[in-house]
C-alpha cells in the first residue's frame, strides 16, 4: 500500500516528505490509519544518529494512535472502527523466557523496534515508524485504545507513559508511599500524574523553580529545588522510590541520599556519560539503584486502562508534521509543555 510518510535520508538532513510502501495485511496484521504520532526524544537521537546505530530512509515515531481500516482473517481483538494504538515494539521472537513471562522489550533474541529496524526475519525490509499515514502490525502487538479520551494526547502514553507506568508498577507503588520524581518533561508529567492516581504523596525535584506551579498542578504535593543544596538536607532518608526521568549530568549519590532504608532510585533517562558512584551509597540503608525500559504488551495495555479509569492523558502541543523539524529545535531548548504531538491529517 503506498503511504505518505516523512523521512530522514541520512543523519544531517532534516525529515521531509517521502513515499514508502505498507504490506498487505496477512492473516493477522491490522491496518490502523494514523491519526496522531507524538514525538518522542529519541526520534531526535536516531535522526541524528547520535547513538550510532540509525537506518536510513528513517520514518521515525512509536506513539502511534489510529483508527483500524482493516483486519486479517485470524485477528480476534480487534475489529474496523476501533481506536488502537502502537508503541515501541512491533515484533519479538515470542518463545524466549522473557517473551514468555510478558516482557517482550526485553526479548532475548531481539525485539524489533516500531522504527529503526528491520521487519522480523528480514535483513532488508526496513521497520517505518509513525510519521506517516498507516502502519500494518500483527495484532499481538497492537493495542486497544478508549475511545472517550482524546487521541491527540493519548499517542504519548505509548511511549511516555509506559516508560514510567512500568517501574511505578514493578516497584509496587502504592497509596501513602513518598515518591520523587526527578524532571518535569515528556516524562517527568507523566510520571507525577501516573503516581498521583497510585495514591502516592508526589514530590517534584526540579532545577527550576519555575516548575513548581505546573507539578502542583500535575498532582505533586511538594517540591524540591535541586540547584540549591539546602533541598537534599531537608528532603534526606524522605524517599520510599524516586524516578529519575533527567538525561542530563547529575550525582546520582546526591538522590540515592534521599532514600529511606530499601528505598529505590531508578533510572529512565540517559545521560551521556557514565556517572560514578560510590559503595557506600548503597551500603548505608540497602538502597538499590537501578533503571528500566518501557514495558511489556500486555503491561503497556495495563497502563491505558489504568489511564482510562482515571482520565489521564499527556499534555500536548499538537502539529502539522510539516513543523517537525522545528519542533526537534524546541525540543532542544525544553520549549513544549509536555510533548510534542503529529496531527496526521497534515500528510494529506
Amino acid at each position: 500500500m503506498p503511504t505518505k510518510a516523512y523521512a530522514a535520508a541520512n543523519a544531517t538532513s532534516p525529515v521531509a516528505p517521502f513515499s514508502i510502501e505498507r504490506r498487505e495485511p496477512r492473516e493477522k496484521d491490522v491496518v490502523i490509519e494514523i491519526t496522531h504520532c507524538g514525538i518522542c526524544h529519541s526520534d531526535l537521537h536516531q535522526v541524528k544518529n547520535e547513538w550510532g546505530n540509525s537506518i536510513y530512509p528513517m520514518v521515525p515515531g512509536h506513539e502511534i494512535v489510529g483508527k483500524v481500516t482493516r483486519v486479517g482473517a485470524k485477528v480476534k481483538k480487534l475489529a474496523v472502527g476501533d481506536t488502537a494504538g502502537v508503541g515501541c515494539l512491533i515484533e519479538s521472537c515470542r518463545t524466549c523466557a522473557s517473551c514468555k513471562a510478558g516482557l517482550e522489550q526485553f526479548c532475548e533474541n531481539g525485539m524489533v523496534g516500531t522504527y529503526n529496524g528491520y521487519e522480523k526475519g528480514s535483513k532488508t525490509d526496513i521497520a517505518f515508524g509513525g510519521y506517516s499515514e498507516r502502519i500494518v502490525v500483527d495484532e499481538d502487538f497492537v493495542l486497544k485504545v478508549s475511545p472517550k479520551l482524546d487521541p491527540a494526547r493519548v499517542a504519548p502514553l505509548l511511549c511516555a507513559g509506559i516508560t514510567t507506568y512500568s517501574p511505578l508498577r514493578h516497584w509496587k507503588v502504592k497509596k501513602g508511599d513518598q515518591v520523587a520524581v526527578v524532571g518535569l518533561g515528556g516524562l517527568g508529567h507523566m510520571a507525577v500524574k501516573l503516581a498521583a492516581a497510585m495514591g502516592a504523596e508526589v514530590t517534584m525535584l526540579s532545577t527550576s523553580k519555575g516548575k513548581e506551579a505546573d507539578a502542583r498542578r500535575l498532582g505533586a504535593t511538594g517540591f524540591g529545588l535541586t540547584s540549591d543544596k539546602g533541598t537534599f538536607k531537608r528532603l534526606a532518608g524522605k524517599f520510599d522510590f524516586i524516578l529519575d526521568t533527567i538525561s542530563a549530568p547529575h550525582d546520582l549519590g546526591a538522590y540515592l541520599a534521599l532514600l529511606r532504608v530499601d528505598g529505590a532510585l531508578v533510572l529512565v533517562g540517559v545521560p551521556p556519560d557514565p556517572a560514578p558512584v560510590h559503595a557506600m551509597s548503597f551500603i548505608f540503608g540497602r538502597k538499590t539503584l537501578a533503571g528500566s525500559l518501557i514495558g511489556g504488551i500486555a503491561e503497556t495495555q495495563e497502563m491505558l486502562d489504568f489511564c482510562g479509569k482515571h482520565g489521564i492523558t499527556a499534555d500536548v502541543e499538537v502539529i502539522p508534521v510539516q513543523k517537525a523539524n522545528e519542533a526537534y529545535e524546541r525540543m532542544l531548548k525544553a520549549d513544549v509543555r509536555y510533548r510534542f504531538v503529529i496531527d496526521a491529517k497534515s500528510l494529506k
